[in-house]
């Protein structure tokens, strides 16, 4: 960063008073809390993470020094704030994948395309005339589009793919769009205000379970008799 661009000593000690701000607002709201997910508490706390972000960069990029606390992140939803009997709703779904094993995709697609000579291997986006055998791009276009989204996802080391996080969002609506109306841009209105419920599924998962696991045997071989 330029020294034109650095902010100025007011601007970090500007931004360290608005920390301490947000500190007693966040105390305030807890202290003052009506149960489990108060909606103001949970504003005060997203205040108290963006202050303290805030500070943290003017810092670093005036000082270069960092704060010795971290304020983690929240991935809980908020406070629901859609209709109380949604006549209408939204599913989104969201699947990573890594591609562990392309030959094996492009076998797959391949058999699919000499199954049906007239499948789209979608040649005339991608400008060319690429073989589903011979490229990943054309492989992934013929198999998604000749298989569903679920049939993919139990299936999925069948085409060479490896699973990564997924989620689930189930969105409440006031009414259902108009025919057509969001396909321009179909996760756009994804607010985390209208979820009904949500499923998410993670490796990390799997790592904290494996971690307790192990912190579990741990205990168990100190407190084993005899050892």
């Amino acid at each position: 960063m330029s020294d034109a661009a650095q902010p100025s000593a007011a601007e970090v000690r500007a931004a360290a008073e608005a920390v301490k701000a947000a500190l007693d607002r966040h105390l305030d709201a807890v202290e003052r809390r009506s149960g489990e997910g108060d909606p103001a508490v949970y504003a005060a706390f997203n205040e108290l993470a963006a202050a303290a972000e805030v500070y943290d960069e003017l810092l670093y990029d005036a000082y270069d020094e960092v704060t010795p606390f971290e304020i983690p992140g929240d991935d809980r939803l908020p406070a629901y704030a859609g209709p109380e009997e949604p006549s209408a709703l939204s599913v989104l779904i969201r699947r990573d994948y890594v591609v562990v094993e392309p030959q094996r995709l492009l076998s797959q697609a391949q058999r699919i395309a000499d199954l049906d000579p007239d499948i789209d291997t979608g040649s005339d986006r991608q400008g060319g005339g690429a073989a589903a055998g011979e490229s990943v791009h054309t492989a992934l276009g013929v198999v998604f589009g000749e298989f569903e989204a679920d049939e993919i996802a139990s299936r999925h080391k069948e085409f060479g793919l490896e699973e990564g996080d997924s989620t689930l969002w189930v969105v409440a609506a006031e009414e259902p769009p108009e025919p057509g109306e969001w396909l321009s841009a179909p996760f756009d209105q994804a607010d985390p205000h209208m979820v009904v419920c949500r499923f998410d599924m993670s490796s990390v998962f799997d790592e904290e379970l494996e971690d307790e696991e192990l912190e579990d045997e741990d205990e168990l071989e100190v407190l084993e008799p005899g050892s």
